[in-house]
């Protein structure tokens, strides 16, 4: 599980910087900065809670393992978000976007959600 968690973590930071870097592009920054704050890693490595899940879960269709993984984010985007807050510490806020709830998650990124609970799936199955 520790392995999981360390992966997931890695691979979560590497998502994030790639995607701000992806929204740099679209601000018509050439540099393509992206970002990410190392709070993130252990948010990121809980998603090594995917394999457990997925081990129960394995023969449903994977449209809706992906509903179950992007229901699990929010959650975890929502707790981990409103424990940070609380501290003054969360590094993301969505306040001043359209489909936000208390400006910690974004109700228009459940595709990437859902994708990115897929793709750990797949990356924890294949890491075994």
């Amino acid at each position: 599980m520790k392995h999981n968690f360390l992966l997931c973590g890695s691979v979560g930071l590497c998502l994030e910087v790639f995607w701000t870097g992806l929204h740099s592009l679209i601000r018509g920054e050439a540099t393509m900065t992206g970002q990410t704050s190392l709070l993130m890693f252990p948010i990121y490595g809980c998603a090594a809670l995917i394999k457990p899940v997925y081990q129960k879960i394995s023969s449903l269709p994977a449209v809706l393992r992906g509903c179950i993984y992007t229901a699990g984010i929010y959650f975890a985007e929502f707790f981990s978000g409103s424990v940070l807050k609380h501290f003054g510490i969360c590094p993301w806020d969505y306040s001043e976007t359209p489909l936000q709830i208390k400006g910690i998650i974004r109700l228009d990124y459940a595709p990437l959600w859902f994708l990115t609970g897929l793709l750990f799936e797949k990356i924890l199955t294949k890491s075994s």
